[in-house]
């Protein structure tokens, strides 16, 4: 396992959709981009706020993703906004789509990281958290802070 480790490179994490969403299910996705869009992802120029997919016509998209022109690039250069295929099996999209029919379930970029050189996408099928599950989580991250602290002064 060690060795399939260090082949991943973490890219970005969404930590606004940890907070805004409950994870019920994960998915590794590939996702279909053109060159100068890979140069710029692997550099780190991307924002994946307020994105989400969904599925059209039997395939998945991912929406809202920005990444804007590579500045080394050419007329050639992509349209920073445009919709990207991720590259999932029909079966997975089956099970998805019937997952996504349920009310209040949302497919939410995670992550985006690169294995063995193909940048990837970690899907997560998500619940809206309701205002007061916010508020237990920011109470549960400031005890954990708290007790964190207690046990340093301690030893």
């Amino acid at each position: 396992m060690g060795k399939s480790n260090s082949q991943i490179k973490m890219l970005a994490e969404n930590k606004r959709a940890r907070f805004d969403y409950q994870v019920e299910d994960r998915l590794e996705c590939g996702i279909e981009l053109k060159g100068t869009e890979v140069k710029s992802v692997k550099s780190g120029r991307f924002s994946f706020s307020d994105s989400y997919a969904r599925i059209k016509e039997g395939e998945l998209w991912l929406i809202g993703l920005h990444i804007p022109p590579y500045p080394q690039g050419n007329i050639f250069n992509h349209e920073p906004d445009r919709d990207r295929k991720l590259l999932v099996h029909k079966q997975e999209i089956k099970r998805l789509k019937r997952k996504v029919e349920e009310k209040g379930v949302t497919l939410v970029p995670l992550k985006l990281y690169t294995k063995r050189g193909l940048v990837k996408v970690d899907l997560g099928l998500c619940r809206g958290k309701r205002k007061y599950d916010k508020r237990e989580d920011i109470k549960r991250r400031d005890l954990d802070r708290e007790q964190e602290r207690a046990i340093k002064e301690r030893f």
